[in-house]
């Protein structure tokens, strides 16, 4: 087999290999705690779960390939996953952050790791420069969460890392949003890749886990050892699952960026719609970045309705049929959700409000259903 195998090949067969127990083509679901030793010390490479396990060792490979990373790592969760990130840091050092993200990391950073004593700065990183007005001898971290949730900014993960060179800093980037088959941070100059694997790369919404991807020999030690430490790691099933998922990762992405550019331009021309956040359009403002960093737009977006009272938004939600009303996204469903009251709702009204999460907003994971099927829904939705 290559090496370097393509994208849509690297999805079904990198870093896989046949079982060598009996040869199964799919990974064993390896359903055990533990491992028999031969004499103390003596395994064959596996001694606990929670340090390692052959079902989460192939998901580990996989995501690796995928991301074109040396290394994988599993956690429970997407927030899990960046938990063990910001468990690098010591009290008095500072993180760069996106102030436009999802809500459970500004939660996270906010409410939990601030009264650790880290000092977080939220930034609206669509232009780079503006990061350097915040850099200075204690900056560790820049977060990049491109596209953004869910205003679907885009921030320039190259410009970021070429100005942030020559600092101590780590970039990470959550590419959630954008999937490996649309964009690839680490090939930008990003050293660390989070993903919450729930959506997209799972892609079923019947499984919760979250992956990093590095390339960095010390920087996977100091990973791996908080991962096995803290024991927020998943399970065989949930690894199975995901791994499974992945495998049709690139034929999803493609019928999900598909629908979604229809839904997309469907809404920009509705007269009761009004405003549409999708990079893929000519106007958005980040649409060039877009067009050099990602392979296509992607299958997310976020609307308000003509005169975005939350009312207004209410009635098309909860009108919808085919689109479910639900939290997570990145399933073969098309999901719709109201960040003010649901994904974001850990955020302070004025500072939802500030990045453009305001009250009338609507944001939707366009799935893989019939593309006609879909505006139809939305069209009925939003007419009533």
């Amino acid at each position: 087999m290559p090496k370097q195998l393509r994208f849509n090949s690297a999805t079904i067969h990198g870093g896989q290999e046949p079982d060598k127990a009996y040869g199964a083509v799919m990974p064993p679901i390896y359903q055990t705690s533990t491992y028999a030793q031969t004499t103390p010390g003596g395994h064959q490479g596996y001694e606990y779960s929670r340090t390692h396990n052959p079902t989460r060792t192939a998901l580990e490979r996989s995501m690796a390939s995928i991301e074109n990373a040396k290394y994988g790592l599993a956690f429970a969760s997407g927030m899990a996953a960046m938990d063990a990130v910001l468990k690098l840091f010591q009290p008095g050092d500072e993180i760069i952050s996106t102030d436009d993200l999802y809500g459970g990391s500004y939660r996270l950073m906010t409410q939990i790791f601030q009264k650790y004593g880290l000092k977080i700065h939220f930034v609206n990183m669509e232009k780079a420069s503006t990061v350097t007005q915040f850099l200075n001898d204690k900056t560790r971290l820049i977060w990049i969460e491109t596209p953004t949730n869910p205003m679907m900014k885009v921030v320039d993960i190259r410009a970021v890392t070429a100005l942030v060179k020559d600092h101590k800093a780590l970039v990470a980037v959550d590419n959630t949003f954008a999937s490996p088959y649309l964009q690839q941070p680490l090939e930008l100059g990003a050293d660390i890749v989070l993903h919450s694997a729930t959506k997209y790369l799972a892609g079923h919404s019947d499984t919760v886990l979250g992956l990093l991807a590095v390339n960095d020999d010390e920087l996977q030690e100091q990973l791996a050892f908080i991962q096995n430490s803290s024991g927020a790691v998943p399970g065989p099933m949930d690894c199975f699952l995901t791994l499974r998922g992945i495998k049709t990762l690139h034929l999803r992405m493609q019928r999900h960026c598909e629908n979604g550019a229809a839904v997309a331009i469907y809404l920009q021309q509705h007269p009761k719609i009004e405003k549409v956040y999708w990079p893929g359009f000519v106007d958005h403002p980040n649409h060039e970045v877009a067009k050099i960093q990602m392979k296509a737009f992607g299958g997310m977006l976020s609307f308000v309705p003509q005169g975005g009272a939350l009312q207004r938004a209410i009635n098309i939600v909860n009108n919808l049929n085919i689109f479910t009303l639900a939290e997570s996204l990145g399933g073969v469903e098309s999901l719709a959700g109201h960040p003010a009251s649901m994904t974001h709702a850990a955020i302070p009204k004025a500072v939802r409000e500030k990045n453009g999460v305001v009250d009338g907003l609507i944001r939707l994971s366009v799935g893989i259903e019939d593309v006609q099927d879909l505006i139809e829904d939305l069209d009925q939705a939003i007419g009533v």
